[in-house]
């Protein structure tokens, strides 16, 4: 089966002009296709002319409440903190099995004109392949 048949991608923050304050993504179900066990957060960028944009990824059991930290050791990378240097780029990082529901967050701090930021969640593994997709 081809990456295809096994991954569905799901906007978690629509790339827009960010400046201060925090965004909280969409929440993004894990339970697609019986479990879905690894994941992706993928960060792009566009123009980034001042502040600092630091992004999350957290988690809930509802969807709604409780939304926390994943926890460090269930990452494989770390989420970037994006500044001007970073215009026109991809940050990925990995992150094993957590609770039912993922979302990112973006803080952005000390920001004028700030910078376009957005994000995406990749869920892989599924239980059952290939992958429904709506």
């Amino acid at each position: 089966m081809s990456v295809y048949d096994r991954t569905i991608t799901k906007v978690a923050v629509a790339p827009a002009l960010l400046t201060n304050g925090t965004v909280n993504g969409t929440a993004v179900d894990r339970t697609a296709n019986g479990g879905m066990r690894d994941g992706m957060l993928i960060v792009t960028t566009g123009v980034i002319t001042d502040g600092s944009h630091a992004v999350a990824l957290q988690d809930s059991a509802d969807g709604s409440t409780g939304w926390t930290a994943v926890a460090a050791g269930l990452l494989q990378g770390s989420a970037p903190t994006v500044v001007a240097a970073n215009d026109s780029t991809v940050f990925e990082v990995g992150f094993g099995e957590t609770r039912r529901y993922v979302r990112a967050v973006v803080v952005t701090s000390g920001a004028t004109t700030g910078g376009i930021v957005g994000c995406h969640i990749a869920l892989s593994s599924p239980r059952y392949a290939p992958v429904t997709r709506p």
